[in-house]
């Protein structure tokens, strides 16, 4: 065989070996994570404590995002259910100009949560900072995640790891499913995740000091 066959083959070999690892990566947080997820609000738990994960509240087009809507519709409805009693929104706020916090606070108070029960974390800049933030700044280990259903098993798995005990609830889209590369860029960021836990053992860019929600 010549040199570049035997390269070819090599290349082939890695390409496979990497796609199996990426396959049983993403099963891993899947099965591990889907008894903690579920689709009725009856059957959810109750918990102090809801986390909604950031997202832009409009597209790149300018048009409405319907996944913020969908989260914080999802957000107001286990508030007024009595389901969650204190919600935290934690998103992006790395420049003046773009602030996920407050647009969600706004969009909250806009559906009838009160200011006073809203709290703002804007150091969650990934779903690995929202979920250790919830713990180690604001003192919760009992929290409902409200997100997207396709991230909700990578939010799942990663409270695990930290021992916070997580669930999260599956509410049919509205108007807008995930695109393809939608689905592929969280097939491939489960894997960051196992890497970022087990092996980086990667922290939040930013902690601070401790501000304990009691309710």
């Amino acid at each position: 065989m010549t040199f570049w066959g035997k390269l070819w083959r090599a290349g082939m070999y890695t390409l496979i070996f990497f796609s199996v690892l990426l396959l049983l990566g993403n099963l891993w947080v899947v099965q591990s994570t889907e008894q903690s997820i579920f689709s009725n609000y009856d059957q959810l738990p109750n918990n102090p404590v809801g986390l909604v994960l950031g997202t832009s509240s409009r597209l790149a087009n300018g048009l409405p995002n319907t996944f913020f809507e969908n989260r914080m519709r999802t957000a107001a409805d286990l508030f007024r259910l009595g389901k969650i009693g204190h919600i935290i929104v934690s998103g992006d706020n790395r420049t003046k100009f773009y602030n996920e916090p407050m647009e969600m606070k706004r969009a909250l108070i806009k559906l009838g949560v009160p200011d006073s029960v809203i709290t703002l974390d804007y150091a969650g800049l990934r779903t690995l900072d929202s979920v250790i933030r919830s713990k180690e700044i604001f003192g919760q280990d009992h929290i409902t995640i409200i997100t997207q259903p396709f991230h909700s098993y990578r939010a799942i798995f990663i409270s695990h790891y930290f021992d916070i005990k997580a669930v999260a609830l599956i509410v049919r889209e509205r108007q807008q499913e995930p695109s393809a590369k939608g689905y592929i860029r969280e097939y491939f960021a489960r894997a960051k995740a196992i890497l970022d836990l087990y092996v980086l053992k990667t922290a939040p860019r930013h902690l601070g000091e401790k501000e304990p929600i009691v309710i």
